[in-house]
């Protein structure tokens, strides 16, 4: 029979799929834009992946306390913290760091004029993709200390 621990595990796992897949490649989504055109309805597209994102996010960070309550070991195990707060410091990214880098460039793309991309949205890009680069970083390592548990 299945337990609600497995089925918690089971939701977890899905949801790392869901949020973490789509977030892996938000910058490459727009990073093909060659056109104004183009960069905008990129950034839709990435709008409509960070949904996913948010809601995979959410349903990880409380199946994963739940496990941690289920089964309270966890929070005496080294990688279950570490994977802990390295992800509530990821979570934190978001509205501190990568929410005030990209208004200017939602800004840019809504009252620039022409096709062509200004010079200026390649300079605040490359500051927002650096952080959002940073975060995937943290995140390869939470999903590594979840496969090897290595301490």
């Amino acid at each position: 029979m299945i337990t609600f621990y497995k089925v918690v595990v089971f939701i977890h796992i899905f949801s790392a799929i869901l949020g973490m897949g789509p977030g892996f490649i938000l910058t490459t989504v727009v990073k093909s834009g060659k056109t104004m055109t183009e960069l905008r309805h990129s950034y839709k597209i990435r709008h409509k992946l960070h949904i996913f994102v948010m809601v995979g996010g959410t349903l990880l960070l409380v199946t994963g306390l739940a496990m941690g309550f289920l089964n309270p070991v966890l929070f005496r195990m080294g990688w279950y913290v570490t994977s802990l707060v390295l992800f509530l410091a990821a979570l934190a990214i978001g509205p501190l760091v990568l929410s005030p880098r990209s208004k200017p460039v939602k800004e840019l793309l809504a009252s620039h004029k022409g096709e062509e991309i200004p010079e200026e949205y390649w300079r605040l890009s490359k500051v927002l993709f650096q952080f959002e680069n940073l975060e995937n970083v943290i995140f390869i390592i939470i999903i590594a200390l979840m496969i090897l548990k290595p301490f």
